[in-house]
């Protein structure tokens, strides 16, 4: 009987190493969990986003995404003001309270500029783009996956680097054991107790990908709330 426990230790114990998987394999399960039917490389839709800050007015923002044609635009309202940013190709455009010529002082005052619309269009399209994101040039991901536990629950954790060209933080992602769901990310800087982790609850489907609903941010160091973006299909 101790022979037979100890085969049936063995064989279980290797079963279960050869089911570990790869990073790559891991990511290739939640990509199909999110984008089933691969929608996102030829992604063209609109995003309807209200950011909720602590003792700020809300930012509503409407969002539209072409990525075949590399088309990018934003509107976004906050209290008094609208900003419109419209990133092509080759060209940018900034509209700033209806008006598409602002003066230089008017772009100095609020921070307009070519280079904050690409800020944008990198942050919209990778924050909704994840997890198939991670399948862009310039990221390192981890071959080893990590079983961690995290508020309470069990996750398998994919961690992300990238080469200099792309980023310098480290990032990890959390994926629901089984379903493969996306359901926290967490990125630290080089400086200590640095970086952010966002909760994702709740999902739209848009164009076929499944992407969060709401996501709240919060700070490593101290768990301090950051504010709360929730998603629509429309106005």
């Amino acid at each position: 009987m101790k022979k037979l426990t100890t085969l049936l230790f063995l064989f279980t114990t290797v079963l279960s190493f050869s089911q570990e998987l790869t990073g790559e394999q891991l990511l290739d399960k939640a990509i199909k969990y999110h984008d089933p039917n691969g929608n996102w490389e030829t992604f063209k839709g609109t995003l309807y986003v209200t950011m909720e800050i602590p003792k700020k007015p809300n930012r509503d923002s409407t969002i539209s995404i072409n990525l075949p044609e590399e088309f990018f635009y934003v509107k976004a309202a906050s209290g008094e003001n609208t900003t419109e940013y419209q990133v092509t190709k080759d060209a940018c455009k900034i509209v700033f309270n209806g008006d598409e010529n602002p003066s230089e002082e008017l772009k100095t005052e609020h921070k307009l500029s070519c280079k904050r619309a690409n800020l944008y269009k990198n942050y919209y399209t990778y924050l909704y783009g994840l997890p198939m994101k991670l399948k862009d040039p310039g990221t390192i991901l981890d071959s080893k996956i990590e079983k961690r536990k995290f508020k309470g629950k069990d996750y398998l954790v994919l961690k992300a680097t990238y080469t200099k060209e792309v980023g310098k933080d480290t990032w990890y992602f959390y994926f629901n054991p089984k379903t493969y769901a996306m359901e926290v990310y967490q990125f630290y800087k080089k400086v200590k107790d640095s970086g952010e982790y966002i909760l994702l609850t709740g999902e739209e489907i848009i164009n076929g990908v499944k992407m969060p609903k709401t996501r709240a941010w919060y700070y490593n160091k101290d768990d301090g709330y950051l504010g709360t973006d929730i998603l629509k299909k429309s106005n």
